[in-house]
């Protein structure tokens, strides 16, 4: 059988831990990978000996792969393949998330939260299946070994708080808390790991790095899985990875979430961090119970296995097809943006 050629399409560093778990299975399949980073904000020193890099979108065309997955909200129609759409985070409260583009074959959707709203637009809009396969950055969060904290005297005795705000102007509290962050930084009772999302304005990254002392660490790799095995609790806003830290049962300090439950420590102002902090690292029985009931709506799997379920639905769609009975859009408009992002013109 002739092995099956797919293409992992990125524009972000995200994208390798969510994508990584997806190339291991398609290997063990016996079928190909090749990754194409489009953009300035991939850093290509991520890519590992072993992985396959397309120097061009020529290069991606010549190659035709079968499928072409995304971890984005775009991938232009001149990509050869299936089109499946992955997601870069669970949080679905964002602006935009259950905008349908017009770019995609297939969703793969990740729990009884977002599920049911793409059924509906997929009713609606007939042109793309929808499978609930959970997320494949998920698959090693739950076996991730927590992250060695930087060497000093008192940081196994301190209770550890990640910081990991979202980046989009409108929503991110890293204006709001800096101060706050600061002073609770130089009472010296906990240790703070600061990871920002990579599109983060850089005024912020400057800054915060001014922070950084025994109890205090900027983390910039790609990789977050360890970092919320590490952590007692985060301190977040309307960041994706909340998501990822409830699946783990830990308590999340949010500043103004856009909407916030019953899972979340809220908080409206910088100068209510401290204690929202402590009620956090001692959570009522309650609240706990919240975080369950959340988790398991928003990623109900633990089983390791979301990538397996992709690739079997993306394999399904290759061998019968689609259930859509339309065809996608033709999109003149937003591809055309594409084409000018990209500066591709050929036909």
């Amino acid at each position: 059988m002739t092995a099956k050629r797919y293409l992992f399409y990125i524009a972000h560093n995200y994208s390798f831990e969510i994508l990584r778990p997806l190339q291991q299975v398609i290997w063990a399949n016996g079928d190909e990978v090749k990754w194409l980073a489009i953009g300035q904000e991939v850093n290509l020193s991520y890519f590992q000996s072993n992985e396959s890099v397309l120097r061009s979108i020529d290069d991606a065309r010549a190659y035709n792969p079968d499928a072409s997955f995304a971890p984005g909200n775009e991938i232009p129609s001149f990509i050869p393949g299936l089109k499946v759409q992955i997601f870069h985070g669970l949080e679905w409260k964002k602006k935009g998330h259950f905008v349908i583009r017009g770019f995609f074959d297939l969703y793969c959707t990740h729990g009884p939260a977002t599920t049911s709203r793409f059924n509906t637009l997929a009713q609606e809009h007939g042109f793309f299946d929808v499978v609930e396969t959970a997320w494949p950055k998920l698959d090693y969060l739950f076996t991730s070994p927590s992250m060695p904290i930087k060497d000093n005297l008192h940081a196994q005795e301190k209770k550890i708080i990640l910081y990991a705000p979202t980046f989009s102007p409108t929503l991110t509290s890293a204006p709001a808390l800096f101060d706050e962050i600061k002073r609770l930084s130089e009472q010296k009772n906990y240790h703070w790991l600061i990871k920002f999302h990579p599109k983060m304005a850089t005024q912020w990254l400057k800054q915060y790095k001014t922070l950084i002392k025994d109890n205090v660490q900027i983390i910039e790799t790609s990789s977050i899985n360890e970092l919320l095995q590490t952590a007692d609790i985060m301190v977040s806003d309307t960041s994706s990875v909340i998501g990822e830290f409830s699946l783990l049962n830990k308590v999340t300090v949010s500043l103004n979430n856009k909407e916030p439950g019953d899972y979340l420590v809220n908080i409206q102002t910088a100068g209510q961090l401290e204690p929202a902090i402590e009620q956090a690292l001692n959570p009522s029985k309650e609240l706990k119970t919240a975080i369950k009931a959340y988790a398991d709506d928003l990623h109900p799997y633990q089983d390791g296995q979301a990538a397996q379920r992709i690739l079997s639905a993306t394999e399904n769609i290759l061998i019968h097809g689609k259930q859509a009975k339309k065809n996608k859009p033709l999109n003149l408009f937003r591809n055309l943006k594409q084409r000018k992002k990209l500066k591709y013109w050929t036909i």
